[in-house]
């Protein structure tokens, strides 16, 4: 009989659909990768370098999370930014929409929608030395997780992380990178205290930033 993994990030809670839009013109472009409308940001020389920008309920056509992706590109990365939400993020409603439920019927298109989506990444820029790494914000850390665990990325990211458990970091297989709220309820600090142990079990490579004084809210601001 099997058994769920204990969840250490719960799923995005009311503190993920609140916050404040930033101002900025966009420099990247939206183009369809394996049947998902991709934000890219290119860098300003030609790289090897990819990030793949695995986004919040916002999208990553949002343009607190375009600005994001253009500076990491200005850092010398090609930036890959999938709308797994295919244009219905949680922009399109009002605070009065039921946001839980929005986010059960959003999982598991984008689940099912990644696979293709990194063969056609692959098949476009793809070479023989091109390193993908993977940053994933809330609803997209989980993807991130899977990413490292397969060696799909030679890296990760997370903020904020949701919908994780702690069979995620028992697969772990490569480099991670956690920011953290020191209040946050849907990665609270005993979830993870027990992440990082299981980390130091397994004598995975990674680092924990908190910062302190600080909740999820202003997480973002603050990277």
């Amino acid at each position: 009989m099997s058994t769920m993994s204990p969840t250490l990030a719960s799923a995005p809670s009311s503190c993920c659909f609140t916050g404040v839009k930033h101002t900025g013109t966009p420099v990247g472009r939206v183009e369809d990768l394996g049947g998902i409308p991709t934000y890219i940001s290119d860098p300003p020389s030609p790289t090897h370098k990819v990030i793949f920008f695995l986004a919040d309920v916002w999208g990553p056509l949002f343009v607190n999370n375009q600005l994001i992706q253009d500076y990491f590109a200005s850092c010398g990365y090609i930036v890959l930014g999938p709308d797994y939400f295919f244009g219905d993020s949680i922009t399109s409603y009002s605070s009065a929409h039921d946001r839980q439920a929005w986010v059960h019927n959003s999982r598991r298109p984008a689940i099912d929608a990644l696979p293709a989506w990194l063969d056609a990444v692959k098949e476009k820029y793809g070479r023989e030395n091109t390193k993908y790494c993977a940053v994933g914000y809330c609803f997209g850390a989980s993807f991130v997780m899977d990413l490292i665990s397969d060696r799909s990325v030679v890296a990760g990211a997370l903020a904020h992380p949701a919908f994780l458990d702690e069979s995620h970091f028992e697969k772990l297989d490569g480099p991670l990178l956690l920011s953290c709220a020191e209040e946050d309820h849907t990665f609270p600090l005993a979830s993870r205290r027990r992440a990082e142990d299981i980390m130091v079990a397994r004598k995975c490579t990674y680092h924990f930033q908190v910062f302190s004084g600080v909740n999820m809210d202003l997480l973002y601001d603050v990277m």
